[in-house]
């Protein structure tokens, strides 16, 4: 269920890009499917030992690309795949950031046991990165794991999406040609890419897990202090509002708390003006207001 919260802090004197550029909050939970009765291993049990590493990942934008089904593992996922060491990894994230192509590193939890669940609560991102990227070893394994990569958090009309739910099948990283748990090593030299072990023993085709990956918050972009003598009243609102300023009004442009537009109104050129706000659900929104000096403000307007 989407849980959607406006946080802003004196928002009557705060500023606004024209674009409202937002910053979502999201959580995900792993659960795992790594059973015996779901991927029967000859021996009759899974390894003793088995666990998952922790989930890493990244949150970034199209022009870094961490992996890909196809593609070669670089050191840091041959790393993760191989012992569930992510130090690599992190200096490959870390890299990305410094180079703008990515916003954050996603430092998950790991998982003592075979079955269970890994939930990361806080992952923070905004529109200039909303790919996801995730991985973690299946552990022991020669090379084995399960992934996301650049999965978009925001759908074709650049809105948050609110839940995404993903089967995981297991992956072979391509970096190690043991065929078994607990097969001793065996490095593949040239690497083979990175493929699909959904169906080859001692996996089956059923899903090793699943990615529930759910919108926590959204805020709005917010900009420079800046004074302004906008007012809205009444405020909570019912069908209408009348906003009042100082200045002649130019634009006023309302958002949703997902930062898209659901209203705008141009040329006003007076310092005062009703809006119908009849076609609009009752909630919170961002009124942003333009003068006719171009100086921006926004105010925190409630429908009711």
């Amino acid at each position: 269920m989407k849980r959607i919260f406006l946080l802003f802090l004196s928002i009557s004197l705060l500023s606004i890009h024209s674009n409202a550029q937002s910053e979502a909050t999201y959580s995900v939970n792993f659960t795992s499917n790594w059973t015996q009765s779901a991927h029967p291993h000859p021996s009759g049990s899974l390894p003793g030992t088995a666990h998952w590493s922790k989930l890493v990942g990244a949150t970034h934008n199209s022009d870094v690309v961490f992996l890909e089904m196809g593609g070669t593992a670089t050191q840091g996922v041959e790393n993760i795949a191989e012992t569930g060491s992510n130090t690599v990894f992190y200096t490959e994230v870390d890299a990305a950031i410094a180079a703008n192509y990515a916003s954050a590193l996603v430092d998950g939890d790991g998982l003592a046991t075979a079955e269970g669940q890994i939930n990361i609560n806080e992952i923070i991102t905004t529109e200039d990165y909303p790919l996801l990227t995730l991985l973690s070893m299946i552990a022991p394994s020669p090379d084995w794991m399960v992934a996301i990569n650049s999965i978009s958090l925001v759908d074709g009309n650049g809105d948050w999406i609110d839940e995404i739910n993903i089967d995981l099948y297991p992956y072979d990283a391509g970096t190690d040609s043991g065929v078994d748990y607990t097969s001793a090593d065996a490095d593949t030299n040239p690497q083979d890419p990175i493929s699909s072990l959904q169906g080859v023993t001692p996996f089956s085709n059923e899903i090793i897990g699943t990615l529930t990956i759910s919108l926590e918050s959204v805020v709005l972009g917010i900009d420079d202090l800046t004074t302004n003598q906008t007012v809205l009243f009444p405020n909570p609102a019912g069908d209408k509002v009348t906003i009042s300023n100082a200045t002649n009004l130019e634009t006023v442009t309302i958002y949703n708390v997902l930062g898209a537009e659901v209203m705008q109104l141009g040329n006003i050129n007076s310092n005062s003006t009703q809006i119908d706000l009849s076609g609009l659900p009752n909630g919170v929104y961002l009124v942003k207001v333009q003068n006719d000096t171009n100086d921006e403000s926004v105010k925190r307007l409630v429908k009711l």
